[in-house]
């Protein structure tokens, strides 16, 4: 951690623990250990890689958590988008060596916007492609998620909350009712992502297990409440951490 000093451990741990939580409850956790670990002094790239192993962790214990509330979406079966959702991350990872970053920083305000909008339109417009498309949803669902893993595999950052919102488009079911699936499948999609980082060997490891054991925590913690907390207020904190997110994507690319 500029990274040994031992004064800022409580801090990132802290860090960890807030973001697990909130990956837990909608997604979004990045958002907080990456100014934490910039803060410190970690290089940005360095940081992303770090941030993306030491969350991984606490996405699992969600995911143990939220086992019993995994289910087919939108007709497809749990096996099947995980399958997809993996070879995207891998695709995604490859993709992370070879494409500038600084292009895909300029692209991600808008998949950020565009996901907070398909939240917002989400009860409107969902029963109306369900009923116009019907089996139709089944390739566009597919595909989306394809596209989704290659993302979260490449940068990560708010994919759980972009999976949310396109299948709140086409299954129909509430923010609450998907969170076992958008933990799942946003851990799936960052396996690829964390073996090319480690091989790579960006990854700042005494950092990556002070934030990892807060995440861990942080995570399990953050599941659990989630499983009492009403899909409202859910819904809600999420159109709210999505707002958020999209804004400070658009002053990191443009300001």
């Amino acid at each position: 951690m500029g990274p040994d000093a031992m004064g800022e451990a409580p801090i990132i741990v802290a860090a960890g623990f807030l973001a697990g939580a909130m990956n837990a409850l909608a997604g979004g956790g990045s958002f907080v250990t990456l100014p934490a670990l910039l803060a410190i002094g970690t290089p940005s790239v360095a940081a992303n890689a770090t941030s993306t192993v030491a969350l991984w962790p606490g996405g699992l214990a969600s995911a143990v958590v939220y086992r019993d509330g995994l289910r087919p979406i939108g007709g497809i079966g749990v096996r099947t988008m995980l399958a997809v959702t993996v070879i995207g991350g891998t695709i995604g990872a490859g993709l992370l060596l070879y494409t500038p970053e600084r292009l895909f920083d300029r692209l991600l305000p808008w998949l950020a916007l565009l996901a907070t909008l398909a939240i917002v339109l989400a009860p409107r417009v969902g029963p109306w492609m369900q009923a116009r498309l019907g089996r139709r949803t089944v390739p566009l669902l597919l595909a989306g998620q394809l596209l989704l893993g290659i993302y979260g595999g490449y940068y990560g950052g708010a994919v759980g909350l972009m999976m949310t919102a396109l299948w709140s488009l086409i299954d129909g079911a509430n923010i609450k009712a998907l969170a076992g699936a958008r933990v799942f499948m946003g851990t799936a999609a960052n396996a690829p992502a964390i073996a090319c980082f480690a091989l790579a060997g960006i990854v700042h490891w005494n950092t990556a297990l002070l934030l990892g054991g807060g995440a861990l925590a942080g995570g399990y913690a953050g599941a659990r409440l989630g499983r009492r907390l009403p899909a409202a207020a859910i819904r809600t904190a999420t159109l709210a951490l999505c707002v958020a997110i999209t804004l400070s994507f658009f002053v990191r690319a443009y300001f």
